[in-house]
């Protein structure tokens, strides 16, 4: 127990004394029953110490995480399950506000903005594109999204941002469109400052060292995942039933109200939430490493690892993240932890010279994340298909639910949601269950084997959509329906298509969170959620770019083309077709990615 019992022993200085100065030892110790009677009180001292000690240390989080008064998080009073609340409530009514304008844009473009098929498919991808880049700029463009949303409900509702409409269709102006598009491009930057944080600040409520609360983290996002489509659930059917029947103000103002209430909800919860301590620029540190490496470009890294430069002490340098074992790839990165003469400079050490072996694994982990995070991007665009393809594909079929009942196209997307509503509780509470026996991993998959499923399920998607697209223009041109608005086949056909994105959701978004999560160096997390964003941002501008080619090639010599505005005179299964390819080729890339990728190894406690 030796010196670290010292402070304690004080502390029972006043019992120690009493006891002793009435047990003075004899010169020629023999037994004596008050002699023996004064070491048992003692004794008895020494044994209750490590015990409250250790008390003491179960009553905080152990992963440095700490409360709102920047006091080490208490383990029964912040954290877990009941913080959580909140931030899912948050993000409930953050997505129901973002889904509610999302899912029926392309309608509101093509009625109230006068725009073909394939320039509001394209400005639509283009928006959401933006939507998931902007995580990268950052929190401080949060105000924005107020600002954004309550100029867009005024667009809809204020006369003369309104664009007048007719029995013949609207004529907007073009004021009114760089209105409504500046509407839609705040929106877009302000969700910078919410994405990237929610789900990485959530997960820091459980406490990676301790192990009950670490299999709660990995529910965590199965249930963060269900809160948004819960809110997507609400906005696909209901406020795009009243955008289209009531009007586009009150469908537009009501996800204004839910983004207050999404804030609201978020601060009501500010005393039990815990906090990882900043630990410095992710980005200085990566480009340390970089400088420091390219100047040593000439310098051998030794074979032994032991030989490379690293802090003592148990701890890492970096706050709020722990040390990380040296890995055998990426090589060249390691010269920027081998120590050389000038590195010492008056007994500093400056880090763009030489960087600590967790400082350079910290490069290593976002690079080797890299691949994995491009293969989700022809996922991403297959994503997008849902509030562009799908829903031009459902406005040419029959949309009633009855005699009197319409649906909305966009509404079909609410079978998506149903999908990850139903899916999720039953992934983390029997699949889950069932792969832990045939696998024997923790988490039944690994992130890499859960993403890889939701990637085929997807491909199949592609597929059932392109069948279905098939089969509809086969029944056109058999009863010669091509000039006719919605032809006798009923909407509903397209539920399996939606569905299945739906389940490959589950598997993959669910797994990349978690994957980027779980695999960023512990100071890194906000910045790789982010990164995993961008691959829904890339899918989008991506499905642009595949339109405009595809528009491009096939409208030559005076073609209609694959997308033209009249659906029925095109070819859009052969769309489905290349992204059914491109999926299937991207899957193919995903295996040898996987089998490649290393996972990272921590050593030592927090910074």
């Amino acid at each position: 127990m030796g010196n670290d019992l010292l402070p304690y022993l004080a502390g029972y200085g006043g019992l120690n004394l009493l006891v002793f100065s009435h047990c003075p030892l004899p010169q020629n110790p023999v037994f004596s029953p008050k002699l023996a009677f004064c070491f048992l009180i003692f004794s008895l001292e020494l044994i209750k110490i490590p015990e409250n000690t250790m008390a003491e240390d179960y009553m905080y989080a152990r992963d440095g995480t700490v409360d709102s008064h920047n006091n080490p998080a208490h383990k029964n009073k912040t954290g877990k399950w009941k913080a959580c609340r909140f931030i899912l409530g948050n993000e409930c009514c953050e997505r129901l506000a973002y889904y509610g304008m999302s899912t029926n844009l392309v309608n509101y473009l093509q009625i109230r903005l006068n725009q073909g098929n394939v320039t509001a498919s394209n400005n639509v991808t283009n928006w959401s594109g933006t939507c998931y880049i902007t995580p990268l700029i950052g929190a401080f463009l949060a105000d924005a999204y107020f600002e954004g949303m309550a100029l867009l409900t005024m667009t809809a509702s204020v006369e003369g941002l309104n664009p007048s409409c007719d029995e013949n269709g609207c004529d907007p102006t073009k004021s009114q469109v760089v209105v409504c598009f500046l509407a839609l491009y705040l929106i877009a930057l302000g969700t910078g400052g919410i994405k990237p944080c929610v789900s990485s600040f959530g997960a820091d409520q459980f406490d990676s060292n301790d192990e009950a609360e670490r299999k709660k983290k990995s529910s965590f996002f199965n249930w963060f995942y269900l809160s948004i489509n819960v809110g997507a659930l609400v906005a696909s059917s209901v406020l795009v039933w009243i955008q289209m029947n009531v009007g586009w103000s009150w469908g537009f103002g009501i996800p204004t109200v839910a983004m207050f209430i999404a804030v609201g909800s978020f601060f009501s919860g500010s005393r039990l939430y815990r906090f990882q301590k900043p630990g410095g620029s992710p980005i200085t540190r990566i480009f340390q490493v970089l400088v420091a490496s390219m100047r040593k470009s000439y310098v051998k890294v030794p074979d032994d690892k032991t030989l490379l430069y690293e802090t003592i002490d148990a701890e890492s340098n970096i706050k709020g993240s722990c040390k990380l074992e040296h890995s055998k790839t990426l090589r060249f990165f390691d010269k920027a932890a081998v120590e050389v003469e000038g590195d010492h400079v008056q007994g500093l050490i400056s880090p763009w010279k030489l960087c600590t072996v967790t400082q350079v694994e910290e490069l290593k982990s976002i690079v080797r994340l890299l691949p994995v995070w491009a293969s989700g991007i022809i996922f991403s665009t297959v994503y997008s298909q849902m509030s562009t393809m799908f829903v031009l594909q459902g406005n040419t079929m029959d949309q009633h639910m009855g005699p009197n009942f319409k649906i909305p196209s966009a509404s079909l997307s609410l079978f998506d949601t149903l999908s990850v509503i139903f899916w999720t509780p039953v992934y983390d509470r029997i699949i889950l269950r069932i792969a832990r026996k045939y696998t024997g991993h923790e988490r039944g998959f690994t992130q890499l084997q859960r993403m890889g499923i939701g990637l085929v399920l997807s491909t199949i998607a592609m597929i059932i959509a392109g069948i279905l697209e098939v089969i509809r223009l086969n029944y056109v041109r058999r009863h010669n329906y091509y000039d006719v608005e919605y032809i006798p086949m009923s909407i509903f056909w397209q539920v399996p298509q939606y569905f299945l994105v739906g389940c490959a959701e589950v598997f993959t978004f669910i797994g990349q969170l978690e994957f980027f999560y779980d695999q960023a160096p512990d100071a890194m997390r906000s910045l790789c959620s982010a990164l995993s964003l961008t691959t829904v941002a890339l899918g989008n501008y991506l499905s642009t770019l595949l339109v405009t080619i595809v528009n491009n090639v096939t409208t030559r010599n005076g073609n209609l083309g694959w997308i033209p505005d009249n659906m029925n005179r095109g070819h859009l299964d052969y769309f489905y077709w290349l992204l059914a390819i491109l999926s299937l080729l991207n899957f193919l890339m995903y295996l040898w990615i996987s089998k490649w990728y290393t996972y990272k190894k921590v050593t030592g406690r927090l910074g």
